[in-house]
C-alpha cells in the first residue's frame, strides 16, 4: 500500500502557511488538525485518511514533530 503521508508532510512542512495554523489548531483541536490536513492533501492530490497521517508522524523521528505530537496528544 502506498500513502502519500511522506510528500504530504514535507510539502506542509515547508511551507509556513500550512505548518503555523495546523500546529495552533492542533494545539486546541487536533481531531480537527488531522481532518486539515486530509483536505490539504485533496487539495494538492495527495490525498491520505486520518489513520496514514497518524502512522506517518508516528514513525517520524525528529524531536520538533515529536514535541508536537506531545503537545497534540489528545487527538493524534
Amino acid at each position: 500500500m502506498s500513502s502519500n503521508a511522506k510528500e504530504l508532510y514535507q510539502r506542509i512542512e515547508s511551507n509556513p502557511s500550512y505548518r503555523k495554523p495546523l500546529f495552533l489548531q492542533a494545539l486546541q483541536d487536533p481531531q480537527g488538525a488531522l481532518k486539515a490536513i486530509c483536505d490539504i492533501g485533496n487539495d494538492l492530490g495527495l490525498p491520505v485518511s486520518t489513520e496514514e497521517v497518524k502512522e506517518y508522524l508516528s514513525k517520524l523521528d525528529d524531536l520538533e514533530t515529536k514535541q508536537w505530537l506531545i503537545k497534540a496528544r489528545g487527538g493524534l
